[in-house]
């Protein structure tokens, strides 16, 4: 399993990169195995300003259908339109083409209170 350092987590298993003022999310690697073959990704939230730890959208497995968490409050201003096509790609890429959406952050300090890689690690084998 791949686990990127310099990444923050959530124990929702979306994972936030910060890239200037602009946060981007996706799911993880270990959350993307539980569910098994994703076929469908659902945002519908461009351009609303969410809590953290609000619902941003759902993605949709062969199995089940999970909401997305967003790691930290702010503006959802993009969407990774290449998932339309291809949901597949949190599957074989999560932390790289399979992210999901891009924030922009009401709080850059949010993202402080979330669990560094070795406590994702730690949080996961529980």
């Amino acid at each position: 399993m791949n686990f990127p350092v310099g990444l923050k987590y959530t124990q929702e298993h979306e994972w936030i990169k910060i890239e200037g003022d602009i946060a981007v999310v996706g799911i993880t690697d270990f959350a993307q195995g539980e569910l098994g073959d994703i076929v469908f990704v659902e945002v519908e939230s461009i351009g609303k300003n969410i809590g953290k730890d609000g619902v941003f959208g759902t993605v949709e497995a062969v199995k089940t259908v999970s909401d997305l968490f967003l790691p930290v409050a702010g503006e959802v201003i993009e969407f990774n339109t290449s998932l339309n096509n291809n949901p597949e790609l949190i599957n074989t890429d999560p932390y790289g083409d399979g992210w999901v959406i891009k924030v922009k952050p009401s709080d850059l300090g949010d993202i402080n209170h979330l669990m560094d890689v070795e406590t994702y690690k730690s949080f996961i084998a529980h």
